[in-house]
């Protein structure tokens, strides 16, 4: 079966702090990339699944919003871990570490563009 997802864009004004911001909270490296269109930030991804994964993406279409879409970041094993480092790169805590019903847990913060996005992790 194939992902139901296949590809994320996270909109940013500023792409050097973003990549610094997710480089930070997610312990991972960024492939920094300039299009014709303008710059964009490929997340790591597995390369069984090529097609699942996502960018930092700064051109003049893409705005960062509070109230769009809310993406999922894998938070690991344990999601505290990412989410203790939210703050200290520059974003806020929206909703804490919370169980999500037996289907492992979730929480949302704003990242340093104003975009509301959520970690997940298995416990």
């Amino acid at each position: 079966m194939q992902n139901t997802i296949c590809w994320v864009e996270i909109p940013v004004r500023d792409f050097d702090r973003a990549q610094k911001f997710y480089e930070t909270v997610l312990e991972t490296s960024i492939q920094s990339l300039t299009l014709p269109f303008g710059r964009y930030g490929m997340f790591p991804h597995a390369e069984q699944a090529p097609n699942a994964g996502g960018a930092l993406v700064e051109t003049p279409d893409h705005q960062p919003h509070p109230g769009g879409s809310v993406i999922y970041l894998d938070g690991g094993a344990d999601l505290s871990v990412a989410l203790s480092r939210v703050e200290a790169a520059g974003g806020s805590i929206l909703m804490p570490k919370t169980d999500n019903s037996g289907f492992g847990y979730i929480a949302h913060f704003k990242d340093s563009e104003g975009n509301r996005m959520g970690l997940y992790s298995p416990q």
